[in-house]
């Protein structure tokens, strides 16, 4: 596990605007606040992925995602019981959410993670955060540092861990539909 500075030095560059990499349950994701529109910028031009994809916001735990998602409701039944967990959800997204997180949609994809080294960056940065895969768009994942420096040039910081358990990202589904869109 990384050590407590390296995590306080990470949430400092977050919230300076930076792109900071991070191991998550299957691959290695590039994170940033969401709410600095500088930031989401620069790291969907480092995936060179388009602002109406959307990105996925990833917590430490569920009241970090209030600011941007609804979160009463029957259907968050399924949502509670999959977190903290490898699961993320299509929400509804609050009024007035900013366009870059959720490509102008009414949902935002959200997931509370159990991985240790990205919730402790979401609690070390005191927020919810934009949590992608370190890739360009349409090519594999990085699954190691070496690979997030290979392709992702540009990421203002790395911190190194262990990947969790899962083989490939975790899906997305809509709790209100049942659907799964990932």
């Amino acid at each position: 596990m990384t050590s407590g500075f390296r995590l306080r030095e990470a949430a400092r560059l977050i919230h300076r605007g930076g792109v900071v990499a991070c191991p998550t349950e299957a691959v290695y994701g590039l994170s940033c606040d969401p709410l600095d529109p500088r930031a989401v910028m620069h790291l969907l031009r480092l995936k060179q992925r388009p602002v109406e994809k959307g990105l996925i916001l990833l917590a430490a735990h569920i009241e970090q995602l209030r600011p941007f998602a609804l979160l009463e409701g029957d259907w968050m039944e399924p949502v509670l019981a999959s977190w903290p967990g490898p699961a993320t959800w299509l929400l509804p997204a609050r009024p007035g959410l900013p366009y870059w997180i959720n490509g102008g949609r009414d949902t935002v994809a959200c997931r509370v993670t159990a991985h240790p080294l990205a919730a402790a960056l979401c609690d070390a940065a005191g927020q919810a955060l934009i949590s992608t895969s370190a890739n360009r768009a349409g090519r594999p994942p990085a699954r190691s540092p070496v690979q997030v420096r290979l392709r992702c040039p540009g990421a203002d910081a790395i911190l190194c861990g262990k990947l969790g358990h899962l083989e490939r990202p975790t899906p997305i589904r809509d709790p209100r539909s049942g659907a799964q869109v990932r």
